[in-house]
């Protein structure tokens, strides 16, 4: 079973969650830019959380399906259709043989996730199927998806199996979705919340007030390495560079220009600049999905609030997975 490309749109690549404890060796993480919608997508149609999935940037891509396939897309509203008819999102979908899913503009979100029953038949490199293109490794040859790309499926499990059975059941189908505007809003003007960077000292007070006080907006210059907001100039009390540290998705890096950059998947291993804040791990998927010109405003927050969030993610995700699994199980005994 495959899939092939038969256009790339911007920009395509195969992630999952990343390749992790290979960064003391200079290689990267990279993975899912909002890995709350890739594990979701996942979860509807009965892989693992960390299978990796077809992530697609702003507009633009599609594919044809060589056989009978089960989906799930999640993340941003890239306004898919299916053979001319549009397809709902955050739930399990039939794609029969020969079909074409076309993916048009964002209506709001920045990044979807295609998740496939049977995962991706993709080699991992140190630990991962992510693609990461600067290194050229993980993925199809290291590079986004182009035209004429065929990626192999796995074989389906028995819950798969059984999901599938009930998929095209045409008087009964599954009833399970995901309500995902708890973790991800998609709000016009989102609110980030952040910890205390290491550095936050090297600031004026009056840089550390505007920064919460003011919103900031996301420019152009935004990839998967990181984002850079345009707002109030953030002044230091000390104007000397640190030596290169180790940073993390979130890191909020403040150059010379007092614009801040906040650094996304494919972020390097270490940073020079000051880091004035983190963003929280729960509200990374906030982040990922901001399109340029949105504006955010940051919220300081502890690491009591900052953990209880995390884990109320992680408890929605692990709650919506035994639902499924339950609700498969039952509908089967039924049958």
């Amino acid at each position: 079973m495959a899939i092939e490309v038969t256009r790339p749109g911007l920009l395509a690549t195969i992630q999952d969650k990343g390749r992790f404890g290979m960064q003391k060796y200079g290689v990267v993480v990279s993975g899912a830019q909002d890995i709350f919608s890739l594990q979701v997508a996942n979860l509807l149609v009965g892989n693992e959380l960390s299978e990796a999935a077809i992530e697609i940037a702003m507009y633009g891509s599609s594919y044809i399906f060589t056989k009978d396939h089960m989906i799930a897309i999640t993340g941003a509203d890239l306004q898919p259709m299916l053979d001319g008819n549009p397809v709902p999102l955050w739930r399990p979908i039939f794609v029969p043989k020969g079909s074409e899913i076309i993916f048009g503009s964002a209506k709001h979100g920045c990044y979807a996730y295609v998740a496939i029953a049977g995962g991706l038949n993709i080699e991992t490199q140190y630990g991962s199927k992510s693609t990461y293109i600067r290194a050229k490794i993980g993925g199809v040859k290291g590079r986004a998806l182009q035209k004429k790309d065929k990626i192999s499926i796995g074989k389906l499990t028995a819950l798969q199996s059984d999901m599938f059975a009930q998929l095209l059941k045409k008087d009964q189908p599954p009833s399970w979705f995901v309500k995902y505007d708890n973790v991800l809003p998609f709000a016009e003007t989102e609110t980030l919340y952040v910890l205390k960077g290491s550095e936050i000292n090297y600031f004026t007070e009056e840089s550390v007030k505007q920064f919460i006080e003011n919103e900031y907006m996301l420019t152009p210059r935004a990839d998967r390495m990181g984002y850079a907001f345009q707002g109030f100039e953030l002044k230091r009390m000390k104007s000397k560079e640190l030596l290169s540290e180790g940073v993390t998705f979130g890191t909020v890096q403040v150059p010379s220009s007092g614009q801040p950059i906040v650094l996304m998947a494919d972020r390097q291993t270490t940073g020079g600049y000051p880091k004035l804040a983190q963003v929280i791990s729960a509200h990374l998927p906030r982040l990922s999905q901001l399109k340029p010109k949105q504006y955010v405003r940051f919220q300081f927050v502890t690491i009591e609030e900052a953990e209880k969030a995390y884990i109320e993610m992680y408890r929605y995700i692990y709650e919506l997975k035994r639902s499924i699994e339950f609700r498969v199980r039952v509908n089967s005994f039924a049958d």
